[in-house]
Formats: C-alpha cells, structure tokens, sequence
C-alpha cells in the first residue's frame, strides 16, 4: 500500500451479507466512548441526527497494515472515506446531522489521524467493542486484531434510522450519506 490517500481500481467489492440486517430501527446502546477531543460520548443521548461511519482502521504513514489487507473486501478505503466526511463536513451539518468516526483503534491513534487529516468532527475509540458489540456490528479479523467492518449509521436520537452497508467504494460514502440526508429532511 504505497499511497493511503488513493483507492487501487482493483479492489475487491463487500457484497452484503444480511450482517446489518437487524440495525434499522435498534436501540442505540447507552456507552460512553472516549473521543479526539478528551471528552467521552454517549451516541445514546444526542438530539437530532447523527451520521456515525464505522471504520476498520486508519492508515498512518510509515506503519504497515496488515498482510493481504487489499484483498479483505471493504478493509481499504479508511483514510479517503475519512476525508470524504472531512470535505463534505459543512454540507452535512447544514442538513442536520452531527458526524463522528468509530473504530477499535485507541484514541492515541486516532487523535494522530485526526490532526494529519485536519478532521472538523470527532473520531471514537471502541477498542474494547463495548458499542459495536452492545449493537451487534459486523467484525473480522486481520493482523491477529478484530476490527469492524465499515458501515454508516444514520441515528436519530436514540435510534437506528438508517443504514449503509456495504459500503463502497469508501471515498463516495459521504457523498452518499449527504444525498440521503436531503432526500430525507427530519421534519
């Protein structure tokens, strides 16, 4: 993996496998989870909507990723679908929603990837899979780690209203997730 910030045209494609099936209309679980600003976060008690883009991991320059990690369908793509989120930033809050970032990395390694990516949000640290698995997120395995597979939330106060999964190619998701977003205006 030569280049994070680019996605290879050959990647292999997530197919949806039902793993989401149940989230549409769940509970957000009630944790606290440490954020790049220091603060922690309850999903559970924000007003209004929320985009959450769960994530496997970021990229950090000079660190390898894992053996084979271009050929796991839907493991690739963190950086660019972070910095998607980070473009399409204004126009996602002018739509109503808040957005944060979710993955098992620690917030050390988050809060890395936060300053080199110039993220306006906040990213979450689920290192122990309190959240991911109080909701039953889709996880595999790589490196000897378990990490969650990439899938955007649309919650609305304390509930799943919506759910992109698979998603790909990551770079596109906040695109996507900013044209649901004005098809669906809350009201």
């Amino acid at each position: 993996m030569a280049d994070h910030l680019t996605l290879p045209g050959n990647l292999p494609v997530p197919t949806d496998d039902g793993a989401c099936d149940h989230l549409p209309g769940a509970a957000v679980p009630a944790v606290a989870l440490p954020g790049t600003d220091g603060q922690m976060h309850d999903l559970s008690l924000l007003p209004g909507r929320t985009v959450l883009y769960v994530y496997p991991r970021t990229a950090r320059p000079g660190v390898a990723m894992p053996d084979d990690w271009d050929l796991i369908p839907g493991a690739r793509g963190c950086t660019p679908q972070s910095c998607a989120f980070r473009d399409h930033h204004a126009e996602l809050k002018a739509a109503g929603a808040a957005v944060f970032g979710l993955s098992v990395q620690t917030s050390g390694e988050q809060v890395e990837a936060a300053q080199r990516l110039h993220l306006p949000f906040v990213l979450l640290s689920d290192a122990a899979l309190d959240f991911a698995g109080a909701l039953r997120l889709p996880t595999f395995e790589a490196g000897g780690v378990t990490l969650l597979r990439r899938v955007t939330l649309i919650l609305r106060g304390a509930q799943v209203e919506h759910v992109f999964y698979p998603v790909f190619p990551p770079d596109r998701n906040a695109a996507d997730v900013l044209g649901w977003l004005r098809a669906h205006p809350a009201g």
